[in-house]
């Protein structure tokens, strides 16, 4: 099942548990899915492809980190931990990143296998790698691999 389907379908469980903080969460991904698909100008009633659901809930953990952080800058926790809930529940329907060992095995091998030697392919080189970890990792992360191979 798609994940904007399932996000859709999980509404009247956090009903019935009454989980407000979950039942809130997912209102407003669902919300920020159908502003997608009416910004793709597709009909409200359609569903986003995983890739899309993917990069609608990344926009919204990105969105509850920095809030988070500016919350913490001023010296509000109470505004804090709500978005901090919120972050948790987006994150359940995140795939699990590739921490920094995986990417650097797998930017080795491209590495050798694309004669990359210098810092002056850098760039084209993370393009490449990028487009091969879509998804499966952090681009800060990938490109900080990549210095660090490349220094």
């Amino acid at each position: 099942m798609a994940i904007h389907e399932t996000l859709k379908q999980s509404i009247p469980e956090a009903l019935r548990a009454r989980d407000e903080v979950r039942l809130r969460t997912l209102r407003s991904l669902v919300t920020a899915m159908t502003n997608e698909v009416v910004a793709k100008k597709r009909k409200p009633d359609e569903f986003l492809s995983d890739d899309e659901a993917l990069a609608v809930l990344k926009r919204a953990a990105s969105q509850r980190k920095d809030s988070i952080d500016q919350f913490e800058t001023a010296g509000r926790a109470d505004l804090a931990a709500p978005e901090k809930q919120e972050l948790v529940i987006i994150e359940t329907y995140l795939p699990v990143l590739m921490n920094r060992e995986e990417i650097e095995s797998i930017a080795k091998a491209r590495m050798a296998e694309m004669g990359v030697a210098s810092k002056a392919e850098a760039g084209k080189f993370t393009g490449t790698l990028m487009k091969e970890l879509k998804g499966r990792a952090d681009g800060a992360d990938v490109k900080a691999v990549v210095d660090s191979l490349l220094s």
